[in-house]
């Protein structure tokens, strides 16, 4: 088998390859079998085979994606696969790894450290991202907007701090420190309010009043920015979608099919086209 059909294989499926949608469902279902360990606090024979047969087909789709990053990065250049390790999915994967190293081989004793952080093979779940296109889409939308979301993201900080300031100086006998009124003025932003730190001055409870107000509408922004990004990514998805329908009438009812074919390029940066493409063309 050639590496670009492995490559095919392993990227997320095309509606008419059938072996790559075999490939997506088993790694799908890998990953949340490979959750179940993470919920008992006590490990077994069975958890940690299964956690072992996980964790080898985790290293192996990781070695076939290093493998073929040639054909991801559509360039033949060999800073390719120097590029890929450092790609987001490919820390994901690596840190969804490393934690069971041990589980595998006790000859990796330097990596048993690596047991204290059993908690990051939660990020395993991340893995499912490559798979689910509303996911991808929420991607998307995150890395477009990532710029407004930077600044509310300031802008709630710097409530936060503020607002921690005041307070601490209004009823600096309702605080032990200062970290205690950050805590308490973040508890406050997210409008949880667990009560175990409150204001007892009217001062300060006048303070909380103005604070929760600012922090409801703080909180807001990034809901609506959210949402105003997912709604124009997918407008412009079905935009692209109905313009290959126009353009390929007689193959109307496969167009993510036709623009994830049109977006394939070729090693040296020219399109490339199958014998199939070339009839209906």
């Amino acid at each position: 088998m050639s590496r670009k059909r492995i490559f095919e294989i392993i990227e997320v499926a095309e509606e008419d390859d059938r072996l790559s949608a075999v490939y997506d469902s088993c790694m799908l279902l890998c990953i949340l079998l490979s959750l179940i360990p993470l919920v008992f606090k006590e490990t077994t024979p069975f958890l940690n085979g299964l956690d072992k047969a996980c964790v080898v087909i985790f290293i192996a789709d990781y070695l076939l994606r290093w493998s073929t990053a040639d054909y991801k990065y559509e360039s033949a250049s060999p800073l390719s696969f120097v590029r890929y390790p450092f790609s987001f999915m490919a820390l994901v994967d690596l840190v969804s790894i490393l934690p069971s190293l041990t589980v595998l081989n006790s000859g990796f004793k330097v990596l048993r450290v690596l047991r204290m952080f059993r908690a990051l093979r939660v990020f395993r779940v991340l893995k499912a991202l490559r798979y689910s296109r509303s996911l991808r889409i929420i991607g998307n939308v995150l890395r477009r907007s990532k710029e407004s979301l930077l600044a509310v993201g300031t802008l709630a900080v710097g409530y936060i701090l503020i607002s921690a300031l005041i307070i601490f100086n209004a009823e600096p006998d309702s605080f032990n420190n200062f970290f205690e009124a950050v805590y308490w003025s973040t508890v406050l932003l997210t409008t949880v309010g667990f009560g175990d730190i409150t204001p007892v001055t009217t001062i300060g409870r006048s303070i909380a009043i103005c604070s929760s107000l600012f922090g409801i509408a703080i909180v807001a922004l990034p809901s609506g920015i959210i949402t105003a990004g997912y709604m124009k990514e997918l407008e412009e998805q079905r935009a692209a979608e109905e313009k290959v329908r126009a353009e390929h009438p007689e193959r109307s009812d496969a167009a993510p099919h036709y623009l994830n074919r049109f977006r394939l390029r070729t090693l040296g940066g020219r399109q490339e086209k199958t014998n199939t493409d070339k009839e209906e063309l």
